[in-house]
């Protein structure tokens, strides 16, 4: 009986990677947990919107893997696929990237970076630049590396020449991959070229990079694995392999064609020169990625050790609402209490109602239990700012079921004259 080897895909394109990723997040997860798969990272090409399927889905094959094993009665021998948040980076000036959330601070610096490229100030939210595209320099990558995991596709870096099986003149782009190369191209100055391109973020990372090794059986796959391995060695940065995925499966093959198309705006006869040469660069089985990478030993093995660093999990995420929303010296429990029953004497200046008054301590005490304070306070600031400024404001919807809305100006539905089922709201 061969035993299948541990692998993690950490570089792979979903549909969310704008015509150039054919397979949606969760059919990615899927076929990785249905292949084994120890973890899947989705990097998409300077955008993380794919990750809140992905996550979703990963979530539904552990349960479904829980759920079979109990079912059995035995415990499942390992944890279902792990989903590892990431994308891909081509900064202006600067050799591209694959990063990875190691922790949350590594996810909140990737999402302040990716914002920048967009052209929108972190801090203010103003637009500073245009073009629709993700426009970083290195030194952006710098400021925001910090809780991050990189890895320097090697593929992007090997020297093409003039003709090859899939020249695309776009390859230092998005099609990196599918160039072809000549002989004389490997000379000592392409060599040199790609190790001080790898050393330069080796000066940023240090032992949080690597090289990720990627062929899909061009023709000369042995050439470049021997070529990754010695860059690798040169720049003193382990390798690591990876499939640069853009589907799930290699019968996607033709949309992923036709995605190309339509981004170069020509037709798929017109282009044909600059399609992917076959259909590789899918999610394979684990011993056809141990047989692939047999010349890079341990590179296959590293993939689960690098996906093991990376523990960020959207699970972590929650609301964050701002710290001021209590004047110093006060709590935001003893805040919104005072604000409450204010507002409950303005709004009922002969008395409050002993029913509102039971109403507004119920809803008081599920607040504190639930810890929606801040959330109060917040839409509480948000209204008052809009009332002083003249700026029309009004709570809807089930916000009606609150006593609490109601005295704090939020809604004018007086809960006095009607039944409200705060719970309901909340």
């Amino acid at each position: 009986m061969t035993i299948e080897p541990d692998y993690a895909e950490l570089h792979c394109l979903s549909n969310f990677s704008f015509l150039q990723g054919a397979s949606h997040p969760e059919e990615l997860v899927r076929t990785a947990a249905e292949l084994g798969y120890r973890a899947l990272a989705i990097t998409d090409r300077a955008t993380l919107a794919g990750i809140v399927r992905a996550h979703g889905a990963a979530k539904e094959q552990r349960a479904a893997k829980e759920q079979r094993a109990a079912k059995e009665q035995r415990a499942a021998k390992q944890p279902g696929v792990q989903l590892v948040v990431g994308a891909t980076l081509e900064p202006l000036d600067a050799a591209g990237l694959v990063v990875w959330a190691a922790d949350r601070r590594g996810y909140g610096n990737l999402c302040r970076l990716l914002t920048r490229g967009s052209g929108v100030d972190v801090v203010t939210g103003d637009v500073v630049a245009a073009g629709g595209t993700c426009r970083i320099t290195r030194d952006d990558v710098v400021s925001h590396a910090d809780g991050l995991l990189a890895g320097v596709p090697l593929a992007a870096l090997w020297p093409a020449g003039d003709a090859g099986p899939a020249g695309d003149a776009e390859a230092g782009a998005d099609d990196a991959a599918t160039a072809g190369v000549d002989g004389a191209a490997m000379g000592v100055q392409g060599m040199e070229a790609a190790v001080a391109a790898v050393r330069s973020w080796r000066e940023v990372f240090g032992e949080r990079l690597c090289c990720l090794a990627e062929v899909a059986r061009e023709g000369d796959d042995a050439q470049r694995l021997s070529w990754y391995g010695e860059v690798a060695r040169r720049a003193g940065v382990p390798v690591v392999a990876a499939g640069d995925v853009r589907c799930h499966v290699r019968s996607r093959l033709p949309l992923l064609h036709a995605l190309t198309a339509v981004r170069h705006g020509r037709t798929i006869e017109e282009i044909r020169g600059q399609l992917l040469v076959n259909g590789e660069r899918h999610l394979h089985d684990r011993r056809r990625i141990a047989a692939r990478f047999a010349a890079l030993p341990g590179s296959v093995a590293r993939s689960v050790e690098w996906a093991g660093r990376c523990t960020f999990t959207l699970d972590e995420l929650c609301y964050e609402y701002p710290e001021s929303v209590a004047p110093p010296g006060r709590t935001p429990r003893a805040h919104l209490e005072r604000l409450v029953w204010k507002g409950a004497r303005q709004r009922y200046p002969g008395g409050v109602p002993e029913k509102v008054r039971l109403l507004i301590g119920h809803e008081l005490a599920l607040v504190t239990e639930l810890g929606y304070e801040a959330y109060f306070l917040t839409v509480f600031d948000i209204v008052r700012f809009a009332r002083r400024r003249g700026i029309l404001c009004q709570g809807r919807g089930s916000a009606a079921n609150s006593a609490i809305c109601y005295c704090l100006g939020i809604t004018s539905v007086d809960p006095a004259r009607l039944d409200v089922l705060f719970e309901r709201f909340i």
